[in-house]
């Protein structure tokens, strides 16, 4: 393919729940390295894009070794779009602004885990459903067959008088935040990552592990140790 693809990866310095997340030791080293050795690795990325307002913890961190790649670009935060409650979408809407694409994929530092093969499918799953019409955009889900509650004790989406068995309830989809693809376009017609059509696609559950807090960090650090022995 030639079209252009660039990576946006956000990264802030502050963690409001797991203390300097990003800049952490997760399973030998800093947590951000784990998914940016992934996007730098990809043949399929032409340019991965760091809107950060955390240059100083980079530099103490090792980003010097990623800068050789020739695809990094670290851009500067502007400051009214920094702070825990900016919405995320701002900060996209700053990066497609200052660096064109034809396609962006955006992900997380937070998802250690997801792999580059999984990303690869992705993204021919985009190109292919968009090609045909199908979507203009794709995020990716967990997939979900429980029984749910409301915090008053009320059945969701079953009834408890009448049980079935859970893989015969209806199939829901969480969506994860691992990864998102989409255009200039689909993102101006929303003004959001999620375009008006968008395509789910499902990652494996262990690649899709979050860290969001301690007990995120805890297991996801155990399974890329467990991976690395």
């Amino acid at each position: 393919m030639t079209d252009r693809v660039v990576a946006l990866l956000p990264m802030k310095a502050n963690s409001e729940r797991v203390k300097s997340k990003n800049f952490r030791s997760f399973a030998g080293r800093p947590l951000y390295q784990w998914m940016l050795s992934t996007l730098i690795g990809m043949d399929e990325i032409d340019e991965v894009v760091i809107n950060t307002d955390a240059q100083a913890e980079l530099a103490e961190s090792g980003i010097e070794a990623f800068t050789r790649s020739g695809k990094l670009n670290i851009r500067s935060r502007p400051e009214e779009i920094r702070g825990d409650h900016v919405s995320m979408n701002l900060v996209i809407a700053d990066d497609i602004a200052s660096v064109p694409a034809d396609i962006y994929l955006m992900t997380h530092t937070t998802n250690p885990l997801l792999s580059a093969d999984t990303m690869r499918n992705a993204l021919a799953s985009y190109r292919t459903a968009v090609a045909e019409g199908r979507a203009d955009s794709l995020f990716t889900v967990n997939r979900v067959q429980t029984r749910f509650y409301r915090e008053d004790g009320s059945a969701v989406n079953h009834d408890p008088d009448n049980l079935i068995r859970t893989q015969d309830l209806e199939l829901w989809f969480e969506e994860n935040s691992n990864l998102y693809i989409f255009s200039a376009n689909s993102f101006s017609a929303t003004g959001a990552r999620i375009g008006r059509d968008p395509l789910l696609f499902e990652t494996p559950k262990l690649e899709s592990l979050d860290i969001d807090g301690p007990d995120d960090w805890d297991l996801a650090e155990a399974v890329a140790l467990r991976r690395q022995s």
